[in-house]
């Protein structure tokens, strides 16, 4: 629009002075240069881009919830109390022996004011298995030469095992028979040969049936001469009697020999 109205202005003013047609045609084409070079160009305007954000979000973790375990209260421990082992003072000169009986080999010499702890006692007998202050191994005790401090029905049965006490070295009587005449049976064996510093002679374990009640015998002979001995077992006992058979020396016992028992 802007070059129309100039264009418009020129031919006006040529057409007010009427020159030559030609003259025309050459004031307008100056006109329109001149026009021209006065033209202020505009720059194409510079486009400018901007970046996206290619930056990378930080991502926040939700924490998931850590369960508080429950917690288990401690047991209250209990403490067990510590048992004490009855005590016993020897009352009168005794002997202690390696089994629950007066036929068991001497283990050591008592004396009145030894002392010692009760550790075992016998199913069979009222014998207490004791380890006296002054020793270094267990033996056993009659009840009547001590007097007690405590409770001894809480105190194990012991069991034996004769083997233990030491090695010997003979072996077990050889040929052991028994024989029964009415109520009484007869044990019999081989004499085994034994030096007189060793040998101690032999050693029997019974259970026989004896007016009705079926008794835990033991007896022993402390010489190697004898070799037989007589029992007094009657019929009437829920168990059938037995017996063992043993050579004893001064270092223990053997291995026992069982005895074929014969019926009433």
């Amino acid at each position: 629009m802007k070059i129309f109205r100039v264009v418009f202005f020129i031919v006006i003013l040529l057409s007010a002075c009427a020159p030559a047609p030609e003259q025309q045609a050459t004031l307008v084409a100056t006109a329109l240069t001149a026009t021209a070079d006065t033209w202020t160009k505009t720059p194409a305007p510079t486009l400018t881009f901007m970046p996206t954000d290619t930056s990378t979000p930080t991502l926040t973790f939700t924490p998931t919830d850590t369960l508080t375990p429950s917690i288990t209260p401690s047991p209250t421990i209990t403490p067990t109390p510590t048992f004490t082992f009855p005590t016993v003072t020897v009352n009168t000169q005794a002997h202690c022996r390696y089994g629950p009986s007066v036929a068991y080999l001497h283990a050591a010499d008592l004396y009145a004011g030894d002392k010692g702890t009760v550790r075992g006692r016998y199913i069979y007998s009222k014998w207490l298995f004791i380890k006296f202050d002054k020793l270094d191994y267990f033996c056993w005790v009659a009840p009547s030469v001590v007097d007690v401090t405590g409770d001894i029905s809480k105190i194990n049965l012991t069991e034996l095992n004769l083997q233990a006490i030491g090695s010997n070295q003979y072996g077990p009587p050889k040929n052991v028979t028994a024989v029964r005449d009415g109520d009484r049976v007869t044990v019999s064996w081989d004499q085994v040969m034994m030096t007189t510093d060793k040998g101690r002679g032999y050693f029997w374990e019974l259970f026989v049936c004896q007016n009705g009640n079926y008794i835990w015998w033991t007896d022993s002979y402390s010489e190697q001469f004898t070799t037989s001995f007589t029992v007094k077992d009657e019929a009437g006992c829920s168990e059938p009697s037995q017996g063992q058979l043993y050579t004893v020396e001064k270092h223990g016992y053997s291995f026992p020999v069982d005895i074929s028992w014969p019926a009433p």
